[in-house]
């Protein structure tokens, strides 16, 4: 009796145990997946284009303001006291305004980062969608980010990394 309430008590501690397996980790490359998503590059040259717009837009403000203070300095001689601090307060406008222009375009909330989250949003969407997927059923537990920094990430073996598993997910094939 001794020995048989040994063995059912070791068989209690085994089932109670056996949720206790080891914990299944990996990790992906987002900016990897990003660069080979087909849609990325569409996005990217729209941003692009944007960009240099905006940029065109902003040097050409910047470019108004060095002309005013060339011309300013070359008749410098010729104004009256009241007219040079007219022009002077004309510069200091066109020159508040470029940078309102780049705070207001290129700023942390500005127009440029906005336009880029709205054209990304539904990108990262489809990706996430298919992390999860491969995340279930390859039922890892943990699931890094290599691209997210920064990282404690120091050393990554090859074979935990789910990249091309998330690519496939998402029905984008190798062309390299």
């Amino acid at each position: 009796m001794d020995k048989s309430l040994k063995i059912v008590l070791l068989l209690l501690i085994l089932l109670q145990a056996g949720p206790l397996t080891a914990q299944k980790f990996g990790y992906i490359d987002s900016e990897y997946i990003l660069n080979k998503h087909p849609d990325y590059k569409v996005v990217q040259g729209e941003l692009d284009k944007l960009s240099t717009d905006w940029k065109k837009e902003a040097q050409s403000l910047d470019q108004e303001v060095k002309d005013l203070t060339t011309q300013l300095k070359a008749e410098e001689v010729l104004l009256t006291e009241e007219m040079y601090q007219q022009r002077l307060e004309e510069i200091k406008a066109k020159q508040k305004a470029s940078q309102e222009f780049n705070s207001r375009i290129f700023g942390i909330d500005g127009m440029y980062y906005q336009k880029q989250a709205e054209l990304l949003q539904p990108l990262q969407s489809k990706i996430y969608d298919a992390i999860e997927r491969v995340s279930r059923r390859n039922n890892l537990a943990v699931l890094f980010d290599k691209a997210a920094g920064p990282s404690a990430i120091i050393y990554t073996d090859p074979r935990h990394d789910y990249s091309e598993f998330v690519l496939e997910e998402l029905g984008i094939e190798e062309n390299n």
